[in-house]
């Protein structure tokens, strides 16, 4: 019998640190099926945070509506699970977080915005993913590191990259000449402590989301 809470996760959040919110069955980056599987074993809810994209088959919008028909409460959140939740938070899936409203908003359309490369054993993630890129470029445009025009500059920069070629270090050095030397370096310091993780920022929400629902009397 499988544990009442499934999490599907790879490179969004630590495996550690996820559990120090929720206890729950921790389950690699969902493919195709996974979900079914989950919810023939006895899972309650299925919290899907990773999925893969290009590596091998997604996950199915038939699957999630066929667990969620059986009673399962299907949570997305952050990468593939925010994709699936703004796509069927009419038919029950439920989304939580910036990177779902974003997509159900109109504001982001493209898988791309959350793919990335990950370590197969580890699942540390080996790029960056664009909604990431965009989120810190903001911060830095807000805090005055950047200015609208540089920061648009870095942006169109990693965009134009196919999602494993984006880190930082490459996109920066690829700009040496568009953007002055001064307001590169300046950004590299910035990046140290103020890179912000929109994704990972989802994935503990979504967590602790079921985690209070959890202690809810009746929930």
């Amino acid at each position: 019998m499988m544990q009442e809470i499934v999490v599907f996760l790879g490179p969004s959040l630590p495996v550690d640190t996820a559990r120090g919110i929720l206890d729950a069955l921790y389950l690699p980056p969902a493919r195709r099926g996974d979900l079914l599987l989950a919810g023939s074993q006895g899972a309650g809810t299925i919290v899907l945070i990773d999925g893969v994209f290009f590596q091998d088959c997604a996950v199915a919008h038939r699957e999630v509506l066929a667990v969620i028909h059986e009673g399962v409460r299907v949570v997305g959140a952050s990468s593939m699970g925010a994709l699936r939740a703004a796509e069927l938070d009419t038919l029950g899936m439920e989304g939580v977080g910036e990177v779902y409203r974003l997509y159900r908003d109109g504001v982001l359309t493209s898988d791309d915005e959350v793919a990335l490369t990950f370590d197969p054993l580890t699942y540390a993630p080996l790029s960056e993913p664009l909604v990431n890129i965009r989120a810190t470029i903001a911060v830095a445009e807000e805090s005055g590191v950047l200015t609208r025009d540089d920061g648009a500059c870095i942006f169109l920069e990693a965009q134009r990259r196919y999602f494993p070629d984006r880190r930082w270090e490459d996109i920066l050095e690829s700009l040496k000449g568009s953007i002055p030397h001064y307001v590169l370096e300046r950004f590299r310091i910035f990046l140290i402590s103020g890179v912000r993780d929109v994704k990972a920022e989802d994935a503990v929400l979504a967590l602790t989301t079921v985690r209070n629902r959890v202690r809810e009397p009746g929930s």
